[in-house]
């Protein structure tokens, strides 16, 4: 490339740089800027209300679960109980037939 033509691409790079610069802080592309921010942050509601939801969804199902397994636990011992007082009444009764 010889020495005009590389002036003139610098040239034009300083054009439309500066033209962009002009376009990007011009009046129009700033209502462009706030209709997008604004359109961001109802956007970042939704998905936070969504992300709430989600969570106290998951803290109902904790909740289920661990009443879930508390009866559980509690028809376990029930049921291990039954089972200590059913062999000691045969234990019992062994004893009195000997």
């Amino acid at each position: 490339m010889n020495r005009y033509s590389k002036l003139a691409l610098f040239g034009s790079g300083i054009l439309f740089g500066t033209i962009g610069v002009k376009i990007l802080g011009s009046r129009d592309a700033k209502k462009a800027y706030v209709h997008a921010t604004a359109c961001g942050l109802r956007v970042k509601d939704t998905v936070m209300q969504t992300v709430t939801n989600v969570q106290e969804n998951a803290a109902d199902i904790v909740a289920s679960a661990k009443e879930i397994n508390a009866r559980k636990a509690a028809e376990e011992a029930n049921a291990l109980e039954e089972a200590q007082i059913a062999d000691m009444a045969e234990s019992t009764e062994e004893n009195q037939n000997e």
